[in-house]
């Protein structure tokens, strides 16, 4: 069987990637193909999550080992095969290529074709540029801003009263320069 991938990205308008791979490659493969498609790095800690109803996360595929609780099952993309998770077509999945900023693809299995295969992947389409692969930290802070400074700490408690330096009790805390 070879399935037909159609990935988009929230970010980059009219960016689109098709991969046609075969059902039973590895997820490292499509991890693979996917960089080669958008001419990224391999230098990220990417993984895949499987959806369910719709867009919703279910089980993560990931590049490496992590270290998660022994009553979960964990999966790595050099040994998970794609078949595994895969089965029906309009099945989703994401692609997170920027972990540090939980920045995703949206990949859908647009089309399984059956009585077919493929020795290797291929990039079958290519539309429109694909964002950055990794923001840095001022887009990043542009992206999900931080409240300001000033409303956190102006001498007002969360309850609306004001706070007095002379409240404050350092009795019995050493407070020194050294540490």
């Amino acid at each position: 069987m070879v399935y037909r991938f159609t990935i988009i990205s929230d970010e980059a308008e009219g960016f689109m990637r098709e991969i046609k791979i075969d059902a039973d490659a590895k997820f490292l493969e499509l991890h693979k193909l996917i960089l080669k498609a958008c001419d990224y790095n391999d230098d990220q800690m990417t993984s895949f999550t499987i959806c369910e109803n719709g867009w919703e996360k279910g089980q993560e595929i990931t590049l490496q080992e992590m270290d998660t609780d022994s009553y979960e099952d964990s999966y790595i993309m050099a040994e998970t095969e794609l078949s595994e998770f895969l089965e029906d077509e309009k099945q989703h999945m994401l692609y997170t290529f920027d972990p540090l900023a939980d920045r995703v693809f949206f990949i859908e299995l647009s089309e399984i074709q059956t009585g077919k295969s493929l020795d290797e992947g291929v990039i079958s389409r290519s539309k429109g540029t694909p964002p950055v692969q990794v923001l840095d930290f001022d887009e990043m802070f542009a992206r999900n801003p931080i409240v300001e400074e000033s409303s956190i700490f102006d001498d007002e408690d969360m309850y609306g009263t004001e706070i007095s330096t002379d409240e404050i009790d350092l009795e019995g805390y050493d407070i020194s320069d050294e540490f």
